[in-house]
């Protein structure tokens, strides 16, 4: 059974991975809300990126949980890595077969990736201070 550690993440981590987190789906967002396409393709890339943030925070949740020797499966864990790859590839694709301009095809890529990164670390720091305020066990109680 694996012992971890949490230290507490520093202010400036928290606020930052926050900060990184708001802007980057807020630039999705709003580039998504003044974006001359359709409706349903409006829908597509909202969509996608909801699917991803949920892809990244189980991930990173079924990751944590098996470095503090929590039971988690093989089969969700690999569904975890399949629905994340799945977004970045739906993303991919959607932005590829876009009638966009290649400036906003990276606007949309990089506002993506920011945004699955950022949520990723948020995560983490919730996680942390979860653990160090004693509401979330860091190992199975025996």
């Amino acid at each position: 059974m694996n012992q971890h550690t949490a230290t507490r993440p520093s202010a400036a981590f928290v606020g930052a991975s926050w900060a990184s987190m708001i802007a980057g789906m807020a630039a999705f967002l709003i580039g998504l809300w003044n974006a001359q396409m359709q409706l349903n393709e409006k829908g597509y890339y909202l969509t996608i990126l909801l699917y991803g943030c949920f892809a990244a925070v189980s991930l990173q949740k079924t990751l944590r949980d098996r470095a503090e020797g929590q039971a988690v499966t093989g089969m969700y864990l690999n569904l975890c890595w399949i629905s994340l790859a799945a977004s970045v590839l739906l993303l991919a694709v959607g932005l590829w077969n876009a009638a966009l301009l290649p400036s906003e095809k990276g606007f949309y890529g990089m506002a993506f990736v920011l945004t699955l990164f950022a949520i990723v670390a948020v995560q983490k720091n919730v996680r942390d201070l979860a653990a160090i305020a004693g509401r979330a066990p860091l190992a199975p109680q025996a």
